[in-house]
């Protein structure tokens, strides 16, 4: 009798399933109401006395192996059903990771910024909510003096000396206070202008100015850096600098890139002439050099600025400013290729 349940314990111990089905048919054969274990237990008062304590011991460890099997095997099929209820069918093909991309701004503000930093141009940055100081009075513009209208401002209402920038000029003023010539630095940012919003225009763009100063820094300087700049941004050899007015430099210019004609694109754009105006630049007035604690007698330089979207509208062949803003992801999805 005692060989015959030790042959059960063997019996429990090898079995193994998937089976919830089968799980349950071992439980009852060994510890149902009829189940093997009942019978021996029933067995025992016939057992001879010499013989019931190993009789006992053996039929309690059949019964503690059978329980341990059905535990064993019930707690793997609950954890095996848990794991497919939250990540669902492990042998499926998973969902590809949906990859993002640079805004084009950015894209085209980092070209910039590669292109002045391989001639010597660090990257300075300032706050967006400026004072008048910075903003106007060191650059050559005083109280009521007649170009601040030229840039329609967000003033702060509580305070009408702080406002939104709205240039990146403000940021060079900063450089110049804190640091010594030679300067050699461009100022990317976020300004902003009180201006209706269309397809040309926005309350919000993004500049990128630059700043040199130096001994005896001229015009030609100037030409040179802007001419090293239109040859790597747009693969174009020849600009033109038409005589404008700014109040922080003097002489100024306008700077024109020859666009060409070849397309009905340039056309358009271009009004038939073939030629884009990109940015405005000059010399810096002697003013500002001394408004920022520089000796204008002994260093002179030049300054520029650009419109990054405007830049951008050009490269990549976009015909309304405001895409830049909406988020719409169909728009933003096509320059998943750019750097």
């Amino acid at each position: 009798m005692i060989d015959k349940i030790k042959g059960y314990i063997a019996e429990a111990e090898a079995f193994t399933t998937q089976n919830k089905e089968e799980l349950e048919a071992f439980r009852i054969k060994y510890l149902g109401k009829k189940g093997i274990l009942n019978d021996f237990f029933a067995e025992f008062k016939n057992v001879a006395k010499e013989q019931k304590k190993e009789f006992g011991q053996v039929v309690n460890n059949l019964k503690k192996t059978a329980e341990e099997k059905v535990a064993t095997l019930q707690e793997a099929m609950e954890s095996k059903e848990e794991t497919k209820g939250i990540y669902g069918d492990l042998t499926r093909p998973g969902e590809p990771f949906t990859v993002g991309s640079r805004h084009p701004i950015s894209v085209i503000k980092n070209q910039i910024i590669d292109i002045f930093a391989n001639i010597g141009f660090n990257v300075s940055e300032g706050p967006e909510i400026e004072d008048d100081w910075h903003n106007f009075t060191a650059l050559n513009l005083p109280e009521y003096h007649p170009a601040r209208d030229m840039q329609d401002t967000f003033f702060i209402q509580t305070n009408p000396d702080v406002l939104l920038r709205t240039h990146t000029s403000s940021v060079q003023v900063r450089y110049m206070e804190d640091n010594k010539p030679p300067i050699r630095t461009i100022s990317p940012g976020r300004v902003f202008r009180n201006e209706a919003i269309s397809a040309r225009s926005h309350c919000i763009f993004h500049q990128i100015e630059g700043l040199y100063v130096d001994e005896n820094v001229s015009f030609a300087d100037l030409k040179q850096t802007l001419l090293y700049f239109t040859k790597e941004m747009f693969g174009k050899s020849k600009i033109r600098l038409r005589p404008s007015y700014f109040p922080f430099t003097e002489p100024s210019a306008e700077i024109d890139i020859y666009w060409g004609l070849k397309t009905e694109t340039d056309y358009r754009i271009t009004k038939g002439t073939g030629w884009l105006e990109i940015g405005g630049c000059g010399m810096v007035d002697p003013n500002v050099l001394k408004n920022c604690g520089i000796d204008e007698t002994k260093y002179n330089g030049f300054a520029f600025g650009m419109g990054v979207e405007r830049i951008a509208m050009l490269q990549y062949q976009i015909g309304d400013i405001r895409m830049f803003y909406e988020n719409d992801v169909r728009f933003l999805e096509q320059f998943k290729s750019s750097i």
